[in-house]
């Protein structure tokens, strides 16, 4: 990972017992400074959450000295973006709008006179936005500097830096604005030299740049070629992004890696940089850039990590945003080619991934903060990007950042909802959170020069204080360790017994897994109207259904998993909601007649899985199986096991690996004990069976007493 300072700032306060080690921020509203000094303010929190930050209005103003094409931008993008999520405001006739007597009455005004109308200005369009939704879009002047004057004089306010989310500015060549200026007969601006107006728009650059880092405002320069494409791309990307969508896209890269892969057991989670090679990819490529072109400075990167933003959510947008304003698509990937191809990865690495490869129940995964272009390139020239693969950002088309918390989140998604056990590489402080969670963590430890320098201090007090357990490997070999290595204890990646941990089967031993309440208060109260003998018909029904969506709720949803999703909350905002693992990839399968209702009450649960009756096994089809991943028998009642038996044989002629689990209300114990049926049928596989209760009673019911007869009211047909 990048070696930059700032430890407090690196994690997130998403996990309890690491958030005891970070220093947090408070933001606090500065004096507005002198209008010619730089502006230094107290650092903001790192971290907001969802809820807070959707009541902020969007707000997005267009600077760049005059002349460069704020007014003309802003009448092209009208006719561009739709008036449903956008509204467009010229900064000079807002406040003409506000001020008594309009322009003229304002320009007469002195300079502290002026701060108050400007602040009614921003304020109405803020309330405005917040009122209807939309991004304001907002022309505006940053400062003016007449060329008699030794410095420019800014015009921005507090409320301005309040107000503003983000902030983009139209870096066009001062030789084209001089053109312009000079016929431009319909404005009246005093006569200003190409000398000065580079002066002037380097001063706004520089001031805006740090200014907006100080107050958590995204920052980019844009210009020419294809301006006002560039522009609308980012609008629209500055409508839809908050922290909790840049998740829910992260998840679901993760989920596209994942998707036909039942087989896998373990996930190998990599972070890139640092980890996989002493180089920083991030640095590489600013050190290429700025041998081919003037840039501000030779890092930013190293600026931006260590200004107030730290390593949040917002830095790493700002990050991508710094990409998207030094390059094209075109300039990008020939840079992150260039990187590649200097980028050397730890051999030992290569090696642990190539056996990995060799397996079907071990995927490989890199999430990484950096530049996922670079990586593809490394791991496609190394033979390995069929079987790793990167998830990572860079552009705005990436759609997402990797954060620390992004991170910790894979980790617990591969762990929660898709059960597999995971193993975490990582290198400093932003690994942490994913260490922590992970089953079983390793520390890469760098060569002593070249080592992240804050990662000891922060690393010693989260395994002192019981949040992480985990091992370290030094690379290259002849490297010093970290911490006292009873603390952190030594591995090598290429030790047979090493590598045979992380290569070893995990699966479930085969056989059958039963999953029932049959002692829990609950299950009496649930069982009692299903054993009433008064009860037929729909009252009986229902109560089959009830037990249905209990065992849905209470135990399908541990055994097969749940996934997050994103639902609209009544307060405006997006929260998140759950549905069963590949809901849409189920099959529930009612056992005709008796186990109808309760198959109706799993699916009241699992509204998004297939139903399907079933009054023999060849009823089942190939189409009702195909592409699916887990099918669920219901029946009412499991007494010898053979229906049950009969009906998983059928499934598995037609598709072999589907994971099949059975619900029923009561399942009779010797079918499932040792010798039973079921249980020999399973020895070689893997069944799960929930029902609401084991019974030792064997009968079986006919005519009167058969619970489909009594569904239906059928007792009396012979």
């Amino acid at each position: 990972m990048n070696n930059y300072p700032d430890v407090q700032s690196y994690l997130t306060p998403t996990t309890n017992h690491l958030t005891d080690h970070y220093t947090e921020y408070i933001n606090e509203t500065s004096n507005m400074p002198g209008p010619t000094t730089a502006h230094q303010l107290e650092p903001s929190v790192i971290y907001k959450s969802h809820v807070a930050t959707s009541k902020r209005a969007i707000v997005v103003g267009l600077y760049g000295v005059p002349g460069c094409g704020k007014t003309f931008l802003l009448d092209q993008l009208k006719q561009e973006l739709d008036r449903e999520h956008f509204e467009f405001y010229e900064g000079s006739n807002m406040i003409a709008s506000v001020v008594p007597g309009g322009l003229e009455a304002f320009q007469r005004l002195e300079e502290h006179d002026k701060v108050h109308w400007r602040q009614l200005a921003i304020d109405m369009i803020r309330s405005k936005s917040l009122e209807s939704g939309r991004v304001a879009i907002v022309a505006g002047h940053f400062m003016f500097w007449p060329e008699n004057e030794e410095a420019g004089q800014p015009v921005y306010t507090q409320n301005d830096l309040d107000t503003y989310t983000h902030i983009l500015y139209l870096d066009i060549p001062v030789e084209i604005i001089f053109q312009r200026c000079l016929g431009d007969t319909a404005k009246d601006r005093p006569p200003t030299s190409i000398t000065h107006l580079r002066s002037w728009q380097q001063a706004e650059k520089t001031q805006l740049r740090e200014l907006c880092r100080n107050h958590s405002i995204l920052f980019s320069l844009v210009s020419q070629p294809m301006l006002l494409n560039k522009v609308s791309t980012l609008l629209r990307d500055f409508r839809t992004h908050t922290e909790e969508s840049n998740l829910f896209l992260a998840e679901s890269i993760l989920d596209e890696v994942l998707a036909g892969q039942s087989q896998l057991e373990t996930v190998l989670v990599l972070d890139a940089d640092r980890t996989l090679t002493a180089a920083d990819t991030g640095r590489l490529f600013w050190e290429r850039v700025s041998c081919s072109r003037q840039v501000e400075e030779d890092c930013p990167l190293k600026t931006l990590f260590s200004s107030p933003l730290g390593y949040s959510y917002t830095a790493f947008r700002q990050a991508t945003l710094l990409y998207e304003e030094i390059a094209n698509d075109e300039e990008f990937d020939a840079i992150c080619q260039e990187v590649a191809l200097v980028v050397t990865m730890y051999p030992e690495f290569v090696s642990l991934l190539r056996s990995v490869a060799e397996t079907n129940h071990i995927g490989a995964v890199i999430v990484s903060c950096g530049l996922r272009l670079v990586w593809e390139k490394v791991l496609e020239r190394e033979g390995l990007s069929k079987t790793v693969k990167v998830i990572g950002g860079g552009r705005i088309a990436d759609r997402f950042v990797v954060t620390a918390a992004v991170k910790a989140a894979l980790v617990a998604r591969l762990q929660d909802v898709y059960q597999m056990y995971v193993w975490a590489f990582g290198d400093s402080p932003l690994d942490l959170e994913m260490l922590s969670k992970a089953d079983q963590a390793i520390v890469v430890v760098g060569d002593e020069k070249t080592r992240n320098g804050t990662m000891e201090l922060v690393l010693f007090n989260v395994i002192r204080d019981g949040g992480l357990r985990a091992r370290q490997v030094v690379l290259p070999s002849n490297s010093l360790p970290r911490l006292d290595t009873n603390m952190l204890p030594l591995i090598c990646l290429t030790d047979q017994e090493f590598v045979d941990s992380i290569i070893r089967r995990r699966s479930r031993q085969a056989g059958i897994h039963v999953h029932h309440a049959t002692n829990r208060n609950g299950t009496k109260l649930l069982m009692t109207p299903m054993r009433d003998a008064h009860n037929d018909g729909p009252v009986l029904r229902e109560s089959h259904r009830r037990v249905g969506q209990y065992l849905a709720t209470e135990f399908l949803a541990r055994v097969v998993g749940i996934e997050e999703f994103p639902i609209p909350h009544v307060q405006g905002h997006y929260a998140s909601g759950y549905r069963l693992l590949n809901e849409q990839k189920t099959s529930i399968v009612a056992l005709m007649r008796g186990g109808e209702p309760m198959a109706f009450g799993v699916n009241d649960i699992f509204p998004l899985a297939m139903f399907v009756h079933a009054s023999c096994p060849e009823d089942i089809k190939l189409h009702h199986l195909q592409g699916q991943l887990t099918v669920v028998l219901v029946d009412s009642v499991v007494n010898s096991g053979k229906t049950v038996v009969k009906f998983e044989q059928h499934v598995r002629k037609l598709h072999a690996t589907i994971r099949i689990v059975v619900v029923a209300g009561v399942v009779q114990t010797e079918s499932v004990s040792n010798g039973g049926l079921i249980d020999q049928f399973a020895r070689n596989t893997t069944l799960d069976i929930i029902t609401l209760r084991l019974s030792e009673n064997k009968f079986t019911g006919r005519g009167t007493t058969d619970t489909g007869n009594r569904f239906f009211n059928t007792t009396h047909v012979p």
